[in-house]
Order: C-alpha cells, then sequence, then structure tokens
C-alpha cells in the first residue's frame, strides 16, 4: 500500500510545474504526509526534481512549547537533509503579524478569550498566515497546490467536506476562497491503523533522523489528536476545536478542560503549571461583566434574553480588565521557568509595542503598560518608547478629568477624539477628522441611557 501510495505522490508531482506547499503541524497526519513525500521525491532522478516543495507549519506564538520546539528541530533536520540530498525542499515557518497575535488581539484589543461560537483565534493566527504565503506563491508561480494530512475517516463532517470539494474523476481538490490554489490530500484514504503503523514502520526512524516512537508517545493516554494547519475556512469548521489537542495552543479556552497541559505535567512536565493556571483563570474571567464593556468594539449596544431575562450583552474586555491579564501574564512568565530554553518568553516585544499601540489609542493616558512590566520584573523595559507618549501630563489629566465631570462629558470619549485629533497631526490637508469624529460621536455607546430608545 505505502509503495502504491508513494508511486501516486510521484505521479502528481510530475504531473505539472506547480508547486507544492506541504502543511506540517507536528502531528501523526501531517508528519505521514511530509514523510511520504520525502520518500517519493527522493525515490526520483535528479532531472524530475523540476519544481519547489514548501513545508510550511503555522507558528501562533501561543504554541505548547514542547510542540513547537519540536517542530522548528524538525523543520531544521528536513532543510538539512534536503540540502544534502539536492532535494527541491524548503521549510518554513509563517506567523500573524504583530497586530493580529493572540495578546495583540485579547490584551490590546479587548477581544474576549475565545470560544466555541467565537473562535477569532483560527482565521487571524492560522488562516490568515497560512494563506498570505500561498498567495506569495500563487503570484510568484500562477497555481500552486497545497498537500495537506486530512483524512475522511477524521469525523463524517470532515468526509463530506472534502467530497463537496472533489472534482468528479480529479485527485486535486478546489480550495474553498482561493482560485489559484487547489488541494490534495495523498492519506485521504488511510485509516488510523495505516497512520501509525506506517509512522512505526522502519524501527519509528524518519529519513531525516527523528523517532516516531516519541510522537506515538504524545498520542498515548490522551483523548486529544493533532491541532491541523488549518488554510480554508470550511476545513476550519469541520475541524472542531483544537483545544483537546496536544499540538494546539497552550492558551486555548474553547473546551472547558486544557487537557493537552494537564497531560504533559502528568507526564513530569511540572514547570508547566503557572501556563495551566494562567489558562484557567482566563477561561474563568471571560463572562466577568464587571471585566467587559457593555457594547461592541464598534460602538454598538446589544440586548440578550427576553422580558424580565433580558440584559446587556458582553463587549470586549475593558481596558481596566486588559491590564490585569497584561500583569498576570507577565507574573506567569516570570515563574515559567522552561528548562529547554532559558530564553523562552510567552509574550513577544514586538507584541508589548503593539498592545501599548492600541491602549494609548483608547485613552490610557497614564501609559500603563511600562509601569506594570517594571512592577513585574523590577526593571524598566529595554526598548525605547518615549517617542510616543501621551500628550498630557499627569496634573493635565486630573484636570481634563475634572472638567469633564463639571460638564457631564464622558471622559473616555473626549480621549477618543483626541486620539483621533493627535492621528491627524503634521497633515496639511486633514481629510477624514470630520468623518472620524462623526463615527465616534455617533456610536450607541455614547447615546445610550442618555436619550429617548437607549434605557438602561
Amino acid at each position: 500500500m505505502i509503495e502504491n501510495k508513494i508511486k501516486d505522490i510521484q505521479d502528481v508531482f510530475l504531473a505539472d510545474e506547480r508547486p507544492w506547499v506541504v502543511g506540517y503541524s507536528g502531528g501523526k497526519d501531517s508528519t505521514v504526509v511530509v514523510q511520504l513525500v520525502f520518500e517519493a521525491l527522493r525515490g526520483l532522478k535528479p532531472e524530475q526534481l523540476h519544481k519547489k516543495v514548501f513545508i510550511i507549519s503555522s507558528d501562533t506564538l501561543v504554541e505548547t512549547p514542547l510542540i513547537i520546539s519540536s517542530i522548528n528541530k524538525t523543520l531544521l533536520q528536513i532543510q538539512n537533509l534536503a540540502l544534502e540530498t539536492g532535494i527541491p525542499i524548503e521549510t518554513h515557518k509563517v506567523k500573524p503579524t504583530a497586530d493580529k497575535t493572540f495578546w495583540s488581539s485579547l490584551i490590546g484589543k479587548g477581544y474576549p478569550s475565545p470560544r466555541q461560537k467565537f473562535r477569532w483565534c483560527t482565521d487571524r493566527m492560522k488562516i490568515d498566515p497560512a494563506n498570505k504565503f500561498i498567495l506569495d506563491k500563487v503570484s510568484q508561480f500562477g497555481e500552486v497546490i497545497m498537500v495537506l494530512g486530512v483524512r475522511d475517516s477524521e469525523s463524517a463532517t470532515r468526509a463530506q467536506v472534502m467530497e463537496s470539494h472533489t472534482i468528479s474523476g480529479k485527485t486535486l481538490m478546489r480550495h474553498s476562497t482561493l482560485t489559484n490554489a487547489y488541494v490534495y490530500a495523498p492519506i485521504r484514504d488511510f485509516s488510523l491503523d495505516d497512520v501509525w503503523n506506517y509512522l512505526l514502520s522502519n524501527q519509528g526512524l524518519t529519513p531525516w533522523g527523528t523517532d516516531n516512537n516519541e510522537l506515538h508517545a504524545l498520542y498515548q493516554n490522551s483523548s486529544g489528536g493533532e491541532c491541523p494547519l488549518i488554510v480554508d475556512k470550511d476545513i476550519k469548521e469541520s475541524a472542531g476545536s483544537c483545544g483537546n489537542s496536544r499540538f494546539g495552543c497552550w492558551t486555548c479556552t474553547v473546551v472547558k478542560e486544557d487537557k493537552a497541559l494537564i497531560g504533559f505535567i502528568e507526564s513530569g512536565e511540572a514547570w508547566m503549571k503557572p501556563l495551566l493556571g494562567f489558562r484557567n483563570w482566563l477561561s474563568n474571567i471571560r463572562d466577568e461583566r464587571d471585566y467587559r464593556e457593555k457594547h461592541r468594539m464598534n460602538g454598538s449596544v446589544y440586548f440578550i434574553g427576553e422580558g424580565e431575562e433580558r440584559e446587556l450583552g458582553l463587549g470586549p474586555f475593558t481596558l481596566e480588565a486588559r491590564k490585569m491579564i497584561l500583569e498576570e501574564l507577565l507574573v506567569t512568565q516570570k515563574n515559567t521557568q522552561n528548562p529547554y530554553d532559558p530564553d523562552y518568553k510567552l509574550i513577544q516585544e514586538d507584541e508589548l509595542r503593539m498592545i501599548r499601540k492600541y491602549w494609548l489609542e483608547d485613552g490610557d493616558w497614564d501609559d500603563s503598560l511600562p509601569t506594570i512590566y517594571r512592577k513585574v520584573f523590577s526593571e524598566d523595559l529595554d526598548w525605547e518608547y518615549d517617542d510616543d507618549r501621551p500628550m498630557f501630563e499627569q496634573d493635565q489629566i486630573t484636570d481634563l478629568e475634572l472638567l469633564c465631570n463639571q460638564h457631564d462629558v464622558d471622559f473616555d470619549l473626549l480621549k477618543k477624539l483626541v486620539g483621533i485629533e493627535k492621528n491627524y497631526l503634521g497633515f496639511k490637508v486633514r481629510r477624514g477628522l470630520l468623518q472620524d469624529f462623526n463615527r465616534v460621536l455617533n456610536q450607541d455607546k455614547v447615546h445610550f441611557g442618555k436619550v429617548d430608545g437607549y434605557k438602561q
């Protein structure tokens, strides 16, 4: 069966000039695909290796630490062996941009921690970075083929989704959103037994030297599977949550219990206990009304329930709640000693910069982020941040707040308007200024409870 599968992969590879983009998550199915593709290419003649194969892995920056470390090591080993053997493979990691990371979104903008009905994280942190890489290759080569480790037997929903994209009589499937990208699923017909029988053959050794027995050990005594590299929104919907997976994010709050972190801790990785504690705390505070705004991010106000049960819906985390979450995260970072990586950080410098930018835009005139950092680590940030300090000193802020109270003006609204004005400083033609003012002044939250039609 494996010989036939390798032959099929070779035939598809030789059929045209379109480069391949292979998704690798570090889990069992994607490992099978990468290993089969490597063996198939190694079995071809040098003159047949006529196009590039890009192996990409998604790093959300909140991956379970042991898994991302393993993925990094594996990608390096694959790349080194490919260079030695002349196989046209390039390995890449794709990451969300600084403005779309988990912490920039949650702590910076106030997105509530993800849940099943609001999984904002998958698009921003997985699909968008992977699709950007694919579109770059489409721009360069015209068309590309995505090679993914998806299987019909994973779930009935997954099988239906894959069938809906299948072109009758064709090996390749249509990508749901990228018109010049096609999907090839070489192990679509594999059973779970087929996956493990292949991975553990040859004593479990991969061509690049890693041991699949270690991968097998990660899956033992766990009800979770892997969190695949997702590049298709339809596949995302059929994939469910990655929260039970040993190959997902350690911050996942979509599920009630993080079996991945618990499994690692019970297996002897006690140093990860602070991560589990923070994750559980973050999940518990998500629906605390005192920590959430009474309006959505666009300023609209909405209600849930009817009659006496009717109450205001929950909006993003308040600025004060975001400050609290950042401080708790930094304390967790301080208390987490990764024995495999002494430089391990839970949040990156460019994320702190982005969070500070968002907070200043939201009216954090006290410039709280450097103060919070100093409080936790007893030292200042080691990067310059004087260039965009708030416009007012503390005594001026106090005077403005008192004036707002005296004249019944919303202080947060004033902050927002001053922030807009600041964004237009230095422009000779300030086109759009009045429209931005009107956008803020016409939001529901400005008038809620103050004019007819908006009653508490």
